[in-house]
């Protein structure tokens, strides 16, 4: 708890939370206290070309056991979202070091660059260049919101470092996180074992019309991005309804120009985020919004364009995995349940390259991406004891059973 104090010292906020956009100055003191703790630890710490740091305990033999998450946040951003899962990792070495207890592989943590994608899209950035989903070459050119280029900013920051991409597949990945979501809380569980992750579709729409005076112009007569936009908002708020089930959509951000009070915009810049653990669902989608813009760009007289931001499909994690994890923590709480993530997380993207699943500790209200965000000490406790135990259980595995999602 000490240690989670002290990372969300850095980029303190108002509320209690914490702001540590990825490769800010904010990010890289962060790196700086939290690559200290595990030299203090005694871990070999390497930082590949992307900016992961990866943090190794040298001990046993084979591929290492990885857990990890990521410590940039939102602008907004808790105390515990991806603090947790790279802080419990440090806490499981030591509670094994103080113990004397040697796991017969080696356990490594990471910490993943630009897991948010508040300020680089796409979001899973670090991860996703580590498993080679994404050329470095490219990622290092991905220009931010605030017009920052990804090489410039980690060479600025000190970690643009030399170990290359893709790096080492691990022998299995388990990351704890908190729910961010009110799953847990609600059905008064305490543990969620994590069964995939929902495919994510992030598009950022420019609808073009034409600006005029919001007094002479007649409604007849407009051509006007911004009842364009808040009719693109309000279809994908009726589509998710329709769907129900997992599907999810988001219109987070929406900027209109010149932006004055007694003029028509001209144009309309705005971001679509729209989730399913279903891919053919996810695809149907897409397609409907896809349609739904064309004929709205026809009965408003404007252009409008998209551009992809990211697009990830689902993901199952391993049922092996999984099932440690629903086994170890049935053995220290009678509450846990099987869910999927509606959350983005690294780990599944290292989904693609090892045995890999996800922890869940509730989040209190559901509340996340929020400074009110928060975790129960206890449960941050109890999810932490099972990381242990469920890393200690992956790395006495020799062979893992064969798994094609």
């Amino acid at each position: 708890m000490q240690r989670i104090m002290d990372l969300a010292s850095i980029g303190a906020i108002e509320g209690g939370g914490c702001a540590r956009l990825a490769l800010t100055d904010e990010d890289a003191a962060g790196r700086d206290l939290v690559v200290g703790w595990m030299h203090e630890l005694g871990l070999t710490v390497t930082t590949d070309v992307i900016g992961n740091v990866i943090g190794t305990w040298n001990v046993g033999a084979g591929l290492p056991v990885m857990t990890g998450s990521h410590i940039d946040t939102v602008r907004t951003g808790g105390k515990y979202d991806g603090n947790l899962g790279v802080l419990a990792g440090l806490e499981v070495i030591q509670t094994l070091q103080e113990s004397s207890v040697v796991p017969p592989r080696p356990i490594t943590v990471g910490i993943f660059t630009n897991e948010e994608g508040s300020r680089f899209a796409p979001d899973m950035l670090g991860s996703l260049v580590y498993v080679g989903g994404l050329s470095i070459e490219d990622a290092l050119d991905i220009v931010g919101i605030d017009g920052a280029r990804v090489g410039d900013e980690l060479e600025r920051i000190g970690y643009n470092g030399a170990m290359p991409c893709p790096g080492f597949a691990p022998h299995a990945f388990v990351e704890l996180h908190i729910e961010q979501g009110p799953v847990l809380e609600r059905t008064d569980t305490t543990i969620g074992a994590v069964t995939g992750v929902q495919g994510i579709s992030w598009q950022e729409v420019t609808i073009t019309g034409q600006s005029n005076h919001a007094g002479t112009t007649p409604m007849s007569m407009r051509k006007d991005p911004g009842y364009a936009a808040a009719k693109l908002s309000v279809f994908l708020r009726d589509l998710a309804d329709r769907y129900q089930g997992d599907q999810v959509c988001t219109v987070g951000k929406i900027d209109l120009f010149p932006n004055l009070i007694n003029v028509i915009p001209a144009k309309a810049v705005l971001t679509l985020d729209v989730r399913n653990t279903d891919e053919g669902i996810l695809s149907q989608a897409e397609r409907e919004i896809s349609e739904f813009m064309v004929s709205l760009a026809l009965s408003e007289g404007v252009d409008i364009t998209g551009r992809s931001l990211a697009r990830f499909e689902p993901v199952i994690f391993h049922p092996q995995v999984i099932d440690i994890v629903e086994r170890v923590s049935a053995s220290k709480t009678p509450s846990v349940r099987r869910m999927p993530s509606g959350a983005g997380h690294d780990a599944q993207m290292l989904a693609r390259v090892c045995p890999s699943a996800m922890i869940f500790v509730p989040s209190v209200e559901g509340i996340s991406h929020n400074a009110a965000e928060f975790t129960d000490p206890e449960d941050l406790v109890m999810g932490t004891n099972i990381l242990l135990q469920v890393l200690i259980e992956l790395s006495h595995i020799e062979e893992f059973e064969e798994w094609h999602e």
